[in-house]
């Protein structure tokens, strides 16, 4: 029970990776607080859905003071919420890039802003940030996703130094992970998903638990002395 009596926050909690993170947190005893624009398509005792769109401020605050009434204290966050929406640079509509812009990074400064702080004043904590293999190599015709997900590590970074510089110990880590099998990959024709495994090392695609069993370790206290790191869980991916 790693998370015992710890209350985490997953954004993006309805399906996916954020579902797998979710269930794990809850199995290791932690009351978990899944926000989505979706309802939730599982149960779990310690997990609670929440509506919530991340690039909303005034919404993201609402939701910030409800989980504090409710709850107390936020002890560990992941900002896993994010969408894609692709296209050669040439041909990327405006609209496409703000939209991946607001989810992807305004959506991880909305939240974290207010609960970073809330864990400096409770004496620590764990926030995770979700980026991806393709935020530390590029990929083709992923210009504003990418361009996100590096901007995530770049946060991750910065917030390392920020929460901990009063010596309280709030700790800020990004998993980047590569092609994992989610309900997306899962509509990706069979010859396709071949050439992805085939890109990694170890030869196949990643799963959610694997993800999930990153980010319970990260929320521990078995990585005490982690932060400001970013957590390749790709197969040994070469793009």
């Amino acid at each position: 029970m790693r998370l015992e009596n710890k209350v985490a926050v997953v954004t993006g909690g309805a399906q996916g990776l954020g579902k797998a993170m979710c269930l794990r947190f809850a199995q290791e005893g932690a009351k978990v607080i899944a926000a989505d624009m979706q309802d939730l398509d599982y149960k779990h005792d310690n997990v609670e859905g929440k509506i919530l769109n991340v690039t909303d401020s005034e919404a993201v605050q609402k939701f910030f003071d409800e989980v504090i009434e409710s709850y107390g204290q936020i002890d560990v966050l992941v900002n896993n919420a994010g969408i894609t929406r692709d296209g050669m640079t040439r041909k990327m509509s405006e609209e496409d890039w703000d939209a991946v812009m607001n989810v992807n990074l305004k959506g991880v400064f909305n939240l974290t802003r207010l609960v970073g702080p809330q864990m400096e004043q409770i004496g620590g904590g764990s926030i995770i940030n979700i980026s991806s293999v393709v935020g530390e190599y590029g990929n083709i015709g992923q210009a504003n996703y990418s361009a996100t997900k590096a901007g995530v590590i770049g946060l991750s970074k910065t917030w390392a130094k920020e929460f901990a510089r009063k010596g309280t110990p709030v700790r800020v880590n990004a998993i980047a992970p590569g092609y994992v099998m989610t309900d997306i990959l899962k509509t990706v024709p069979q010859d396709l998903l071949d050439k992805f495994a085939k890109m990694t090392m170890l030869g196949r695609l990643g799963e959610p638990d694997e993800i999930a069993s990153t980010a319970l370790f990260l929320a521990s206290e078995e990585a005490s002395y982690i932060t400001g790191q970013v957590i390749s869980v790709n197969g040994g991916m070469r793009l």
